[in-house]
């Protein structure tokens, strides 16, 4: 429980405001797997799944292990199978809730805006029947909820997302858990093919952690999510006075520009998404 000083919207974060964020109207998923396998569902990703699609003349670029003997022996030209590609539909929502995003200068700390940005992306996968699951990264380590479907498993996400999130707030260390750690679990947590959703703040990815980052997006759809603080996006025009101990000196802020961050993920095939506004 945290302290009644902290217990105020933008400040605390709650799973009903997250709950809340349902889009009711989207319409209820009623897929069915396209396979044997739980939550298997087609789509057009690298690699092959076990249902044939066609048998077709050899082309330049196919990989010959595909070669059909069958029909390249009846029809005395080379032929290649295909099959339809599957996956596991896996959305992974990762929550950094270190002490650097435990602040702000608008309406909402900037990670409750995370919590909030993640929760609509899960809502928008649990509608199209992915399955969900869920980390947070704090101070004292890592927490994870492993996938699985439905509209309680994403209240569990949000339980675990507020419950974490008032533990930050109460926590006094000043050595953070390393985000390449927690990337390490997620590779575990979202099969190939899977989506990741991290919410960071735009420092968060240090040099250290971007081979880790990296191993991740391998074959895995990661999207860096950034909730940009309003400060970020509109500097004060004037100078300001920043001090540190007995030292000070005058600085002028500057919006934040994504070209160099946008760079650096691109070479590790990660996407960026700065957020101005909270999802309405």
């Amino acid at each position: 429980m945290v302290s009644a000083a902290l217990d105020h919207p933008g400040i605390r974060l709650t799973a009903e405001e997250l709950l809340a964020l349902r889009d009711t109207r989207a319409p209820r998923n009623g897929h069915r797997p396209a396979t044997r396998r739980p939550g298997a569902v087609p789509a057009r990703l690298p690699g092959a799944g076990m249902d044939l699609r066609e048998i077709r003349a050899f082309a330049e670029g196919d990989d010959t292990r595909r070669i059909d003997p069958a029909a390249t022996a009846r029809t005395g030209l080379p032929h290649v199978r295909s099959f339809h590609e599957d996956r596991d539909d896996t959305t992974l929502l990762i929550a950094d809730f270190r002490p650097a995003m435990l602040w702000g200068t608008g309406p909402a700390l900037r990670s409750v805006r995370a919590a909030r940005c993640l929760a609509r992306h899960g809502w928008e996968a649990v509608a199209r029947g992915a399955s969900v699951a869920g980390m947070t990264i704090t101070s004292s380590g890592i927490s994870v909820l492993p996938g699985r479907t439905g509209a309680q498993q994403l209240s569990a996400v949000a339980q675990m997302f507020a419950h974490e999130h008032d533990r930050a707030l109460e926590q006094s260390d000043s050595s953070p858990t390393s985000l390449a750690t927690a990337l390490v679990c997620a590779v575990r947590l979202a099969p190939a093919g899977a989506q990741v959703w991290l919410a960071t703040d735009t420092q968060g990815v240090a040099p250290e952690d971007e081979p880790a980052l990296g191993r991740l997006a391998r074959r895995r759809r990661v999207m860096l999510l950034c909730p940009l603080d309003p400060i970020e996006v509109s500097p004060p025009s004037r100078a300001l006075s920043v001090r540190s101990g007995t030292s000070g000196r005058m600085a002028r802020l500057r919006p934040f520009d994504p070209t160099l961050l946008s760079a650096r993920m691109r070479t590790l095939n990660v996407t960026l998404e700065a957020v101005c506004d909270d999802p309405s």
